[in-house]
């Protein structure tokens, strides 16, 4: 006669074993950055980190703001941060500070900063990682979208009035002088060079000067239907004058500068950034 199974306790005496092992992991690399200082997001603190791939997390005023993971360096990726996070409106880098973690090759592959974003929207929102705070140039197409509410260009929107430079006073061209300011700006400047700018003339004062006059140099000896656009978060040239884009606040247009009131979505922002916090630096 066969004997019957049996279980020592009530209920079914089988069931399935579920290990969740990406649960773990994200556990043990939020722990493991919890336990790590923070130091200010500043250049002498990131000249202290190696070139290697890892993962990160950004604080502004001591609160948890973003995860975000480098493929191949720490060190370029936070200067880019440090960088742009200083070309903004009402946000001082003196509040801003990180922590982050070197991560073997092979892990990386296994999207570790998925895994911290992961184990923190289990415990609350990541206020930067869903808000646009780590996208790149969104590119042509996406220039006259009108931003949500939400969106970190709105909070923080490009600052204008930084000084560019020093420059090097004396006669230029206006196609040399869109190359340095494209270099030396801490937000993006995506721009078509327009006819003949290679024999443009245009001069270039001497000492610092901001962007919003830099702009208005340009602006000075642009071509007809040509003009500059300052969005919320990047600034664009084009020849087609007099467009107008949804989440600009200001237009250089051959010589004159018009004020302009963003236009703002009724919706929130979604988490379409989920998958934006890496980059290849």
């Amino acid at each position: 006669m066969s004997q019957a199974a049996s279980s020592n306790s009530s209920g079914a005496y089988h069931d399935y074993f579920r290990l969740s092992i990406t649960k773990a992991l994200g556990d043990q690399l939020s722990v493991a950055l919890t336990r790590l200082g923070r130091a200010p997001l500043s250049s002498e603190s990131l000249a202290e980190l190696a070139g290697r791939p890892g993962v990160y997390q950004l604080y502004l005023h001591g609160e948890f703001v973003y995860v975000g993971k480098a493929e191949k360096s720490l060190r370029a990726r936070l200067s880019n941060h440090l960088n742009k996070l200083g070309g903004r409106q009402n946000i001082s880098l003196v509040d801003v500070s990180f922590s982050c973690l070197y991560v073997d090759e092979d892990f990386s592959a296994l999207a570790p900063e998925q895994l911290l974003i992961s184990h923190h929207k289990g415990m609350g929102s990541i206020p930067w990682n869903n808000n646009g705070f780590g996208n790149k140039d969104p590119g042509r197409r996406r220039d006259s979208t009108e931003l949500k509410r939400g969106h970190f260009d709105l909070a923080y929107p490009i600052d204008l009035e930084l000084p560019v430079g020093p420059l090097r006073a004396g006669p230029t061209t206006l196609s040399a002088f869109l190359k340095i300011l494209k270099g030396n700006l801490p937000y993006n400047f995506r721009y078509e060079e327009p006819p003949r700018s290679t024999s443009i003339p245009l001069e270039v004062p001497g000492g610092r000067i901001s962007a919003d006059q830099a702009f208005r140099l340009v602006s000075d000896v642009l071509p007809g239907g040509w003009q500059i656009v300052a969005l919320m978060g990047y600034v664009i040239l084009y020849g087609d004058s007099p467009k107008g884009y949804k989440s600009a606040w200001r237009y250089y247009r051959t010589g004159s500068v018009v004020e302009a009131v963003p236009e703002v979505s009724p919706e929130e922002m979604v988490e379409d950034d989920l998958f934006g916090t890496a980059d290849q630096s």
